[in-house]
């Protein structure tokens, strides 16, 4: 099998960036184990995941030139993860990255050995979480968790994390699952 891509994905305020961020942590000692940053048009100090910021017009640029492997458009934003883990991959480094359920078909087309990891919560959980978090207004929180319910399916053969519990329990469940996956080279 050749080294996969391990693709986080799940609704916002499921906890996946707070895992990812447990997983990295954790995982930081580990040979052969990656985590992409995610190129977002978002300001750095506004969400908990640990981000490039970049301009509509930085990203644009950056998409016309082809640096990024992955980019999608969601929720008025822009996400691209760099070309560089396709350089990561080639070596057999496993690489991490912070997906998009939307964009997982596209995903699979370019990635064959990708590997989705879905972070689930129960809906009522989803919306504590959403509104507690205070990024979002009453109808944007109502849009998230109206695709959250149109982006639910997943495929038999991927795996899942609930995320209903403390941290440490679906944290440790996550990273697992990528030292499970993971090839043996060490990171460039």
């Amino acid at each position: 099998m050749r080294t996969p891509l391990i693709y986080v994905v799940g609704a916002s305020g499921s906890g996946k960036d707070s895992l990812m961020r447990y997983a990295r942590e954790k995982l930081a000692a580990e040979q052969g184990i990656c985590f992409a940053h995610r190129y977002i048009t978002r300001p750095v100090d506004a969400g908990a995941e640990n981000h490039i910021a970049l301009t509509a017009e930085e990203f644009t640029a950056r998409s016309h030139a082809r640096l990024f492997a992955l980019s999608w458009h969601s929720h008025e934003l822009s996400y691209g993860i760099g070309i560089e883990i396709n350089q990561w991959l080639a070596k057999g480094i496993t690489v991490v990255v912070n997906g998009s359920r939307g964009y997982l078909a596209v995903a699979r087309q370019n990635y064959p050995e990708i590997v989705p990891i879905y972070i689930e919560v129960p809906e009522n959980l989803l919306r504590q979480r959403l509104m507690a978090r205070g990024r979002e207004n009453t109808e944007q929180i109502e849009r998230r968790l109206s695709r959250h319910k149109t982006l639910q399916p997943y495929h038999q053969q991927d795996r899942v994390i609930v995320n209903d519990g403390s941290l440490e329990a679906a944290g440790d469940t996550l990273v697992n699952l990528i030292k499970q996956l993971s090839g043996a080279k060490a990171c460039a």
